[in-house]
């Protein structure tokens, strides 16, 4: 194989190597896709849309949780029971970036170090950068060249649980939230829409002296999910507790998540729900295009400066400004 560069490949190269499943081509395809370069995101596409009939085959998975509720250590563990049931797993973990610095620790795969040395698991922790929902800006495309290079089952690990921590949601087919109890008022720990979005929600550190409080939890969860719209009418989203830590639990939370992708599937709904996130995935591509667009006219318009400026001093309205603005784009 002949390289271009020291990390950039010809297209055929990263397309080959995709689909033979070679990990060290598709960590460089990952970097390429999550490039600013404008001639690396022109490449990127190019292999996407080589790709693209070789994706789409995975279970695709997003789990989130408040902090402190052990996402990363379940991720482990259910990833490491998925790969003895002859799963090939891809982990795509998204830490939290500085607002001040945009730096991020990129601390999941140190975390799950016994998943990280199986054959069958990939992990790639990326940057939230400045992208809400606690996805980054590319977990998209990742999940497709992670398909395409074999991996039949991909888990999203978002942020934690915020404002819009549920884009994740527009990307994945089954959306597991996690649970700690013990953590105050459980129907106040988290945010009512969130529970709604979820299709199943699993109560983590169930063991020893949390076991009680845990079980008490699911109850107040059962109960206050009767009273709440299910996300879809075919399906009561279960509530499960587990532990991580004693291996419980693990496979009858896998066991929900397949039920429910097997009952969705001779439904049709699933494949409804992914036509409907790729109309959503263009949708956000153009907003990202002209908000790219947007900062470029900023940095070169001295009509703009002079709108900002008459903003900050007060003479005229934000969205007056922002209509202007707009106006000139289109």
């Amino acid at each position: 194989m002949q390289y271009l560069g020291k990390n950039r490949l010809s297209a055929d190269e990263y397309v080959e190597g995709l689909l033979a499943g070679d990990i060290v081509i598709l960590s460089k395809a990952l970097s390429l896709i999550e490039s600013h370069l404008d001639e690396d995101q022109v490449l990127g596409l190019e292999v996407l849309k080589r790709i693209f009939p070789k994706t789409g085959q995975s279970l695709r998975v997003g789990i989130t949780g408040v902090p402190g509720v052990g996402k990363s250590t379940f991720i482990e563990v259910l990833g490491l029971y998925l790969v003895d049931k002859d799963h090939k797993v891809a982990v795509l973990t998204v830490d939290p970036s500085s607002q001040r610095t945009r730096g991020s620790i990129l601390g999941d795969k140190t975390r799950m170090e016994q998943l990280s040395k199986s054959t069958s698991a990939f992990i790639r922790p990326s940057a939230a950068g400045t992208s809400l929902g606690g996805v980054a800006h590319h977990t998209r495309e990742s999940i497709l060249l992670c398909e395409a290079a074999g991996y039949d089952v991909v888990l999203v690990e978002t942020v934690g649980v915020g404002q819009s921590e549920t884009l994740v949601k527009n990307m994945v087919d089954f959306f597991l939230l996690l649970m700690i109890a013990g953590a105050g008022d459980e129907l106040q720990g988290i945010k009512k829409g969130i529970i709604e979005m979820a299709d199943g929600l699993a109560i983590t550190k169930a063991d020893g002296q949390n076991l009680k409080p845990a079980m008490q939890a699911r109850t107040i969860y059962e109960n206050a999910l009767h009273l709440l719209t299910p996300a879809n009418n075919l399906w009561q989203p279960p509530i499960l507790t587990c532990s991580a830590e004693k291996n419980e639990g693990i496979d009858k939370i896998w066991a929900s998540i397949e039920s429910f992708c097997s009952l969705m599937n001779e439904n049709g709904y699933l494949a409804v729900q992914r036509r409907e996130q790729q109309l959503k995935w263009m949708q956000e591509c153009i907003r990202l295009s002209i908000d790219r667009h947007l900062e470029q006219k900023h940095h070169n318009s001295a009509k703009i400066d002079q709108l900002r400026k008459e903003v900050e001093e007060g003479k005229l309205l934000p969205p007056q400004a922002a209509k202007v603005i707009l106006s000139e784009l289109f």
